[in-house]
Formats: C-alpha cells, sequence, structure tokens
C-alpha cells in the first residue's frame, strides 16, 4: 500500500474530521491521565483550523489539518525508505513527496510544528482534499522498489482507511492490555453525548469529571446531566 492507495479509500472531509474527533475521545476515556497516549484532536488549533495527530512515542505520527480550503494530512514513518534522512547529507522530503501540494495547503509543508529544527519538512507520506474538488490527491512518487508499505502510509493511517469501531477495539485492546466494550465504542463513533454509562463502560476506573473536561477540549458532545464538576 501507498499514498495513493490511502486516498482511494480515505473518508470524505467531514466523515474524516469525525473520525478523527472519536478516535481521540474514545482513546481519551481508555486513558485519561493522557500518558502515551496516540490520537489527539484539537477543534481550535487556530482560529479557522482543526487539528487532529497520531503520534505513537517511537518517532512515528501524522497530522491532519482541517480549514475551509479543505484537509492536509501529513504522515512520517522514522523506518520508510522515503524518510528525508535516509538519503542525503542535507536531508530533503522524496521528490514527489510535497513538491505539487497545492497553493492553497504550502502553508503546511513548511508548517513548524512539522518540520525539525533545520525547518525540513518531517514526512514521508502527503495527501491533501481540497474543498469542492471532491477526492483527495497525492503526489506522482517514483516508490522504491522491495518495500510493502514504503511510505508508511499503511499502518500509519490504518484506523482511518478502516474507520469501524471493531479497528479501535483491537487497537486499544492490543496497546492498553485490557479489554474494551465495543458498543461504548459504537456509541462514540456515532458522535452520540458522552453520559456516565458510557464511559463506566469503557473505563470503570476513569474520573468522569476528568473525562468531561477531556470531552470539552476535544469538542465532543456531552450530555447535559454531566456538569464539568461531575465527580
Amino acid at each position: 500500500m501507498t499514498v495513493h492507495d490511502v486516498a482511494r479509500v480515505l473518508p470524505d472531509v467531514p466523515s474524516l474530521r469525525n473520525l478523527c474527533r472519536s478516535l481521540a475521545m474514545a482513546e481519551a476515556v481508555v486513558n485519561p491521565e493522557g500518558d502515551e497516549r496516540y490520537h489527539t484532536f484539537d477543534p481550535n488549533w487556530s482560529p479557522t483550523e482543526e487539528f487532529a495527530s497520531m503520534w505513537n512515542g517511537s518517532g512515528d505520527e501524522y497530522a491532519i489539518v482541517f480549514s475551509p480550503a479543505g484537509a492536509y494530512v501529513r504522515g512520517f514513518d522514522h523506518e520508510s525508505p522515503l524518510s528525508p534522512y535516509h538519503h542525503h547529507d542535507v536531508p530533503r522530503p522524496w521528490p514527489g513527496v510535497v513538491d505539487s501540494v497545492p497553493t492553497v495547503f504550502r502553508q503546511y509543508v513548511h508548517e513548524p510544528a512539522f518540520t525539525d529544527e533545520d525547518g525540513t519538512p518531517v514526512v514521508t507520506v502527503c495527501l491533501w482534499h481540497e474543498a469542492g474538488t471532491g477526492r483527495w490527491r497525492a503526489g506522482e512518487i517514483d516508490f522504491p522498489e522491495g518495500h510493502p508499505d514504503p511510505d508508511g502510509s499503511a499502518w500509519l493511517f490504518e484506523l482511518l482507511t478502516d474507520p469501524t469501531p471493531e479497528a479501535f477495539q483491537a487497537f486499544a485492546e492490543d496497546y492498553y492490555e485490557t479489554a474494551v466494550d465495543l458498543e461504548a465504542v459504537r456509541h462514540v463513533y456515532r458522535l452520540r453525548p458522552l453520559d456516565q454509562a458510557v464511559i463506566a463502560r469503557l473505563n470503570p476506573t476513569a474520573s468522569v469529571k476528568d473525562v468531561v473536561q477531556e470531552a470539552i477540549a476535544i469538542g465532543y458532545p456531552v450530555d447535559p446531566a454531566l456538569s464539568p464538576g461531575t465527580d
């Protein structure tokens, strides 16, 4: 799989935004302390932008910016042969990965949050969806041979290309080594208001107050019965 395969199966922008919000919320209940949490969602990254991210703590990550222009997706697999650091004395992105990013998204290629201390874009995979175009696009890339996942897109985006509660359940049970209630995940994936029963089913030890605060930060709907002061 490469970025071009991801572009064919990735959900449309509104669906992807909802999925990213649900991923962040479900994981925030499973792991309310936030230590080593994979997925985050910030509905107020800027006055006009929302931001979703994944970070595995081992140097691999993705970032998605949702804006009025559409959506921009950047990923980095540190073991990918497309890494900017593998082939040049002066690191630079693999040819084609970001060369054809359209003007409306060009600022994100050099966004400080997505570059290293020398300004090099930290990227092995990039795709974008301009508002009104109806499709995801990626650059023309000559991928090296002999790699089943040369840019890391297959595993980086596996919970985005398989947008099912079952996929999140499998991830969370493996990563957190705990049982995860599938019906509770389905509730969150449907963006239904978070209530005390769902929180308890996902994580019986979670502080309702802490989870509600996370939901407010994520922009996830909360049952009116759960005030910010609820214990």
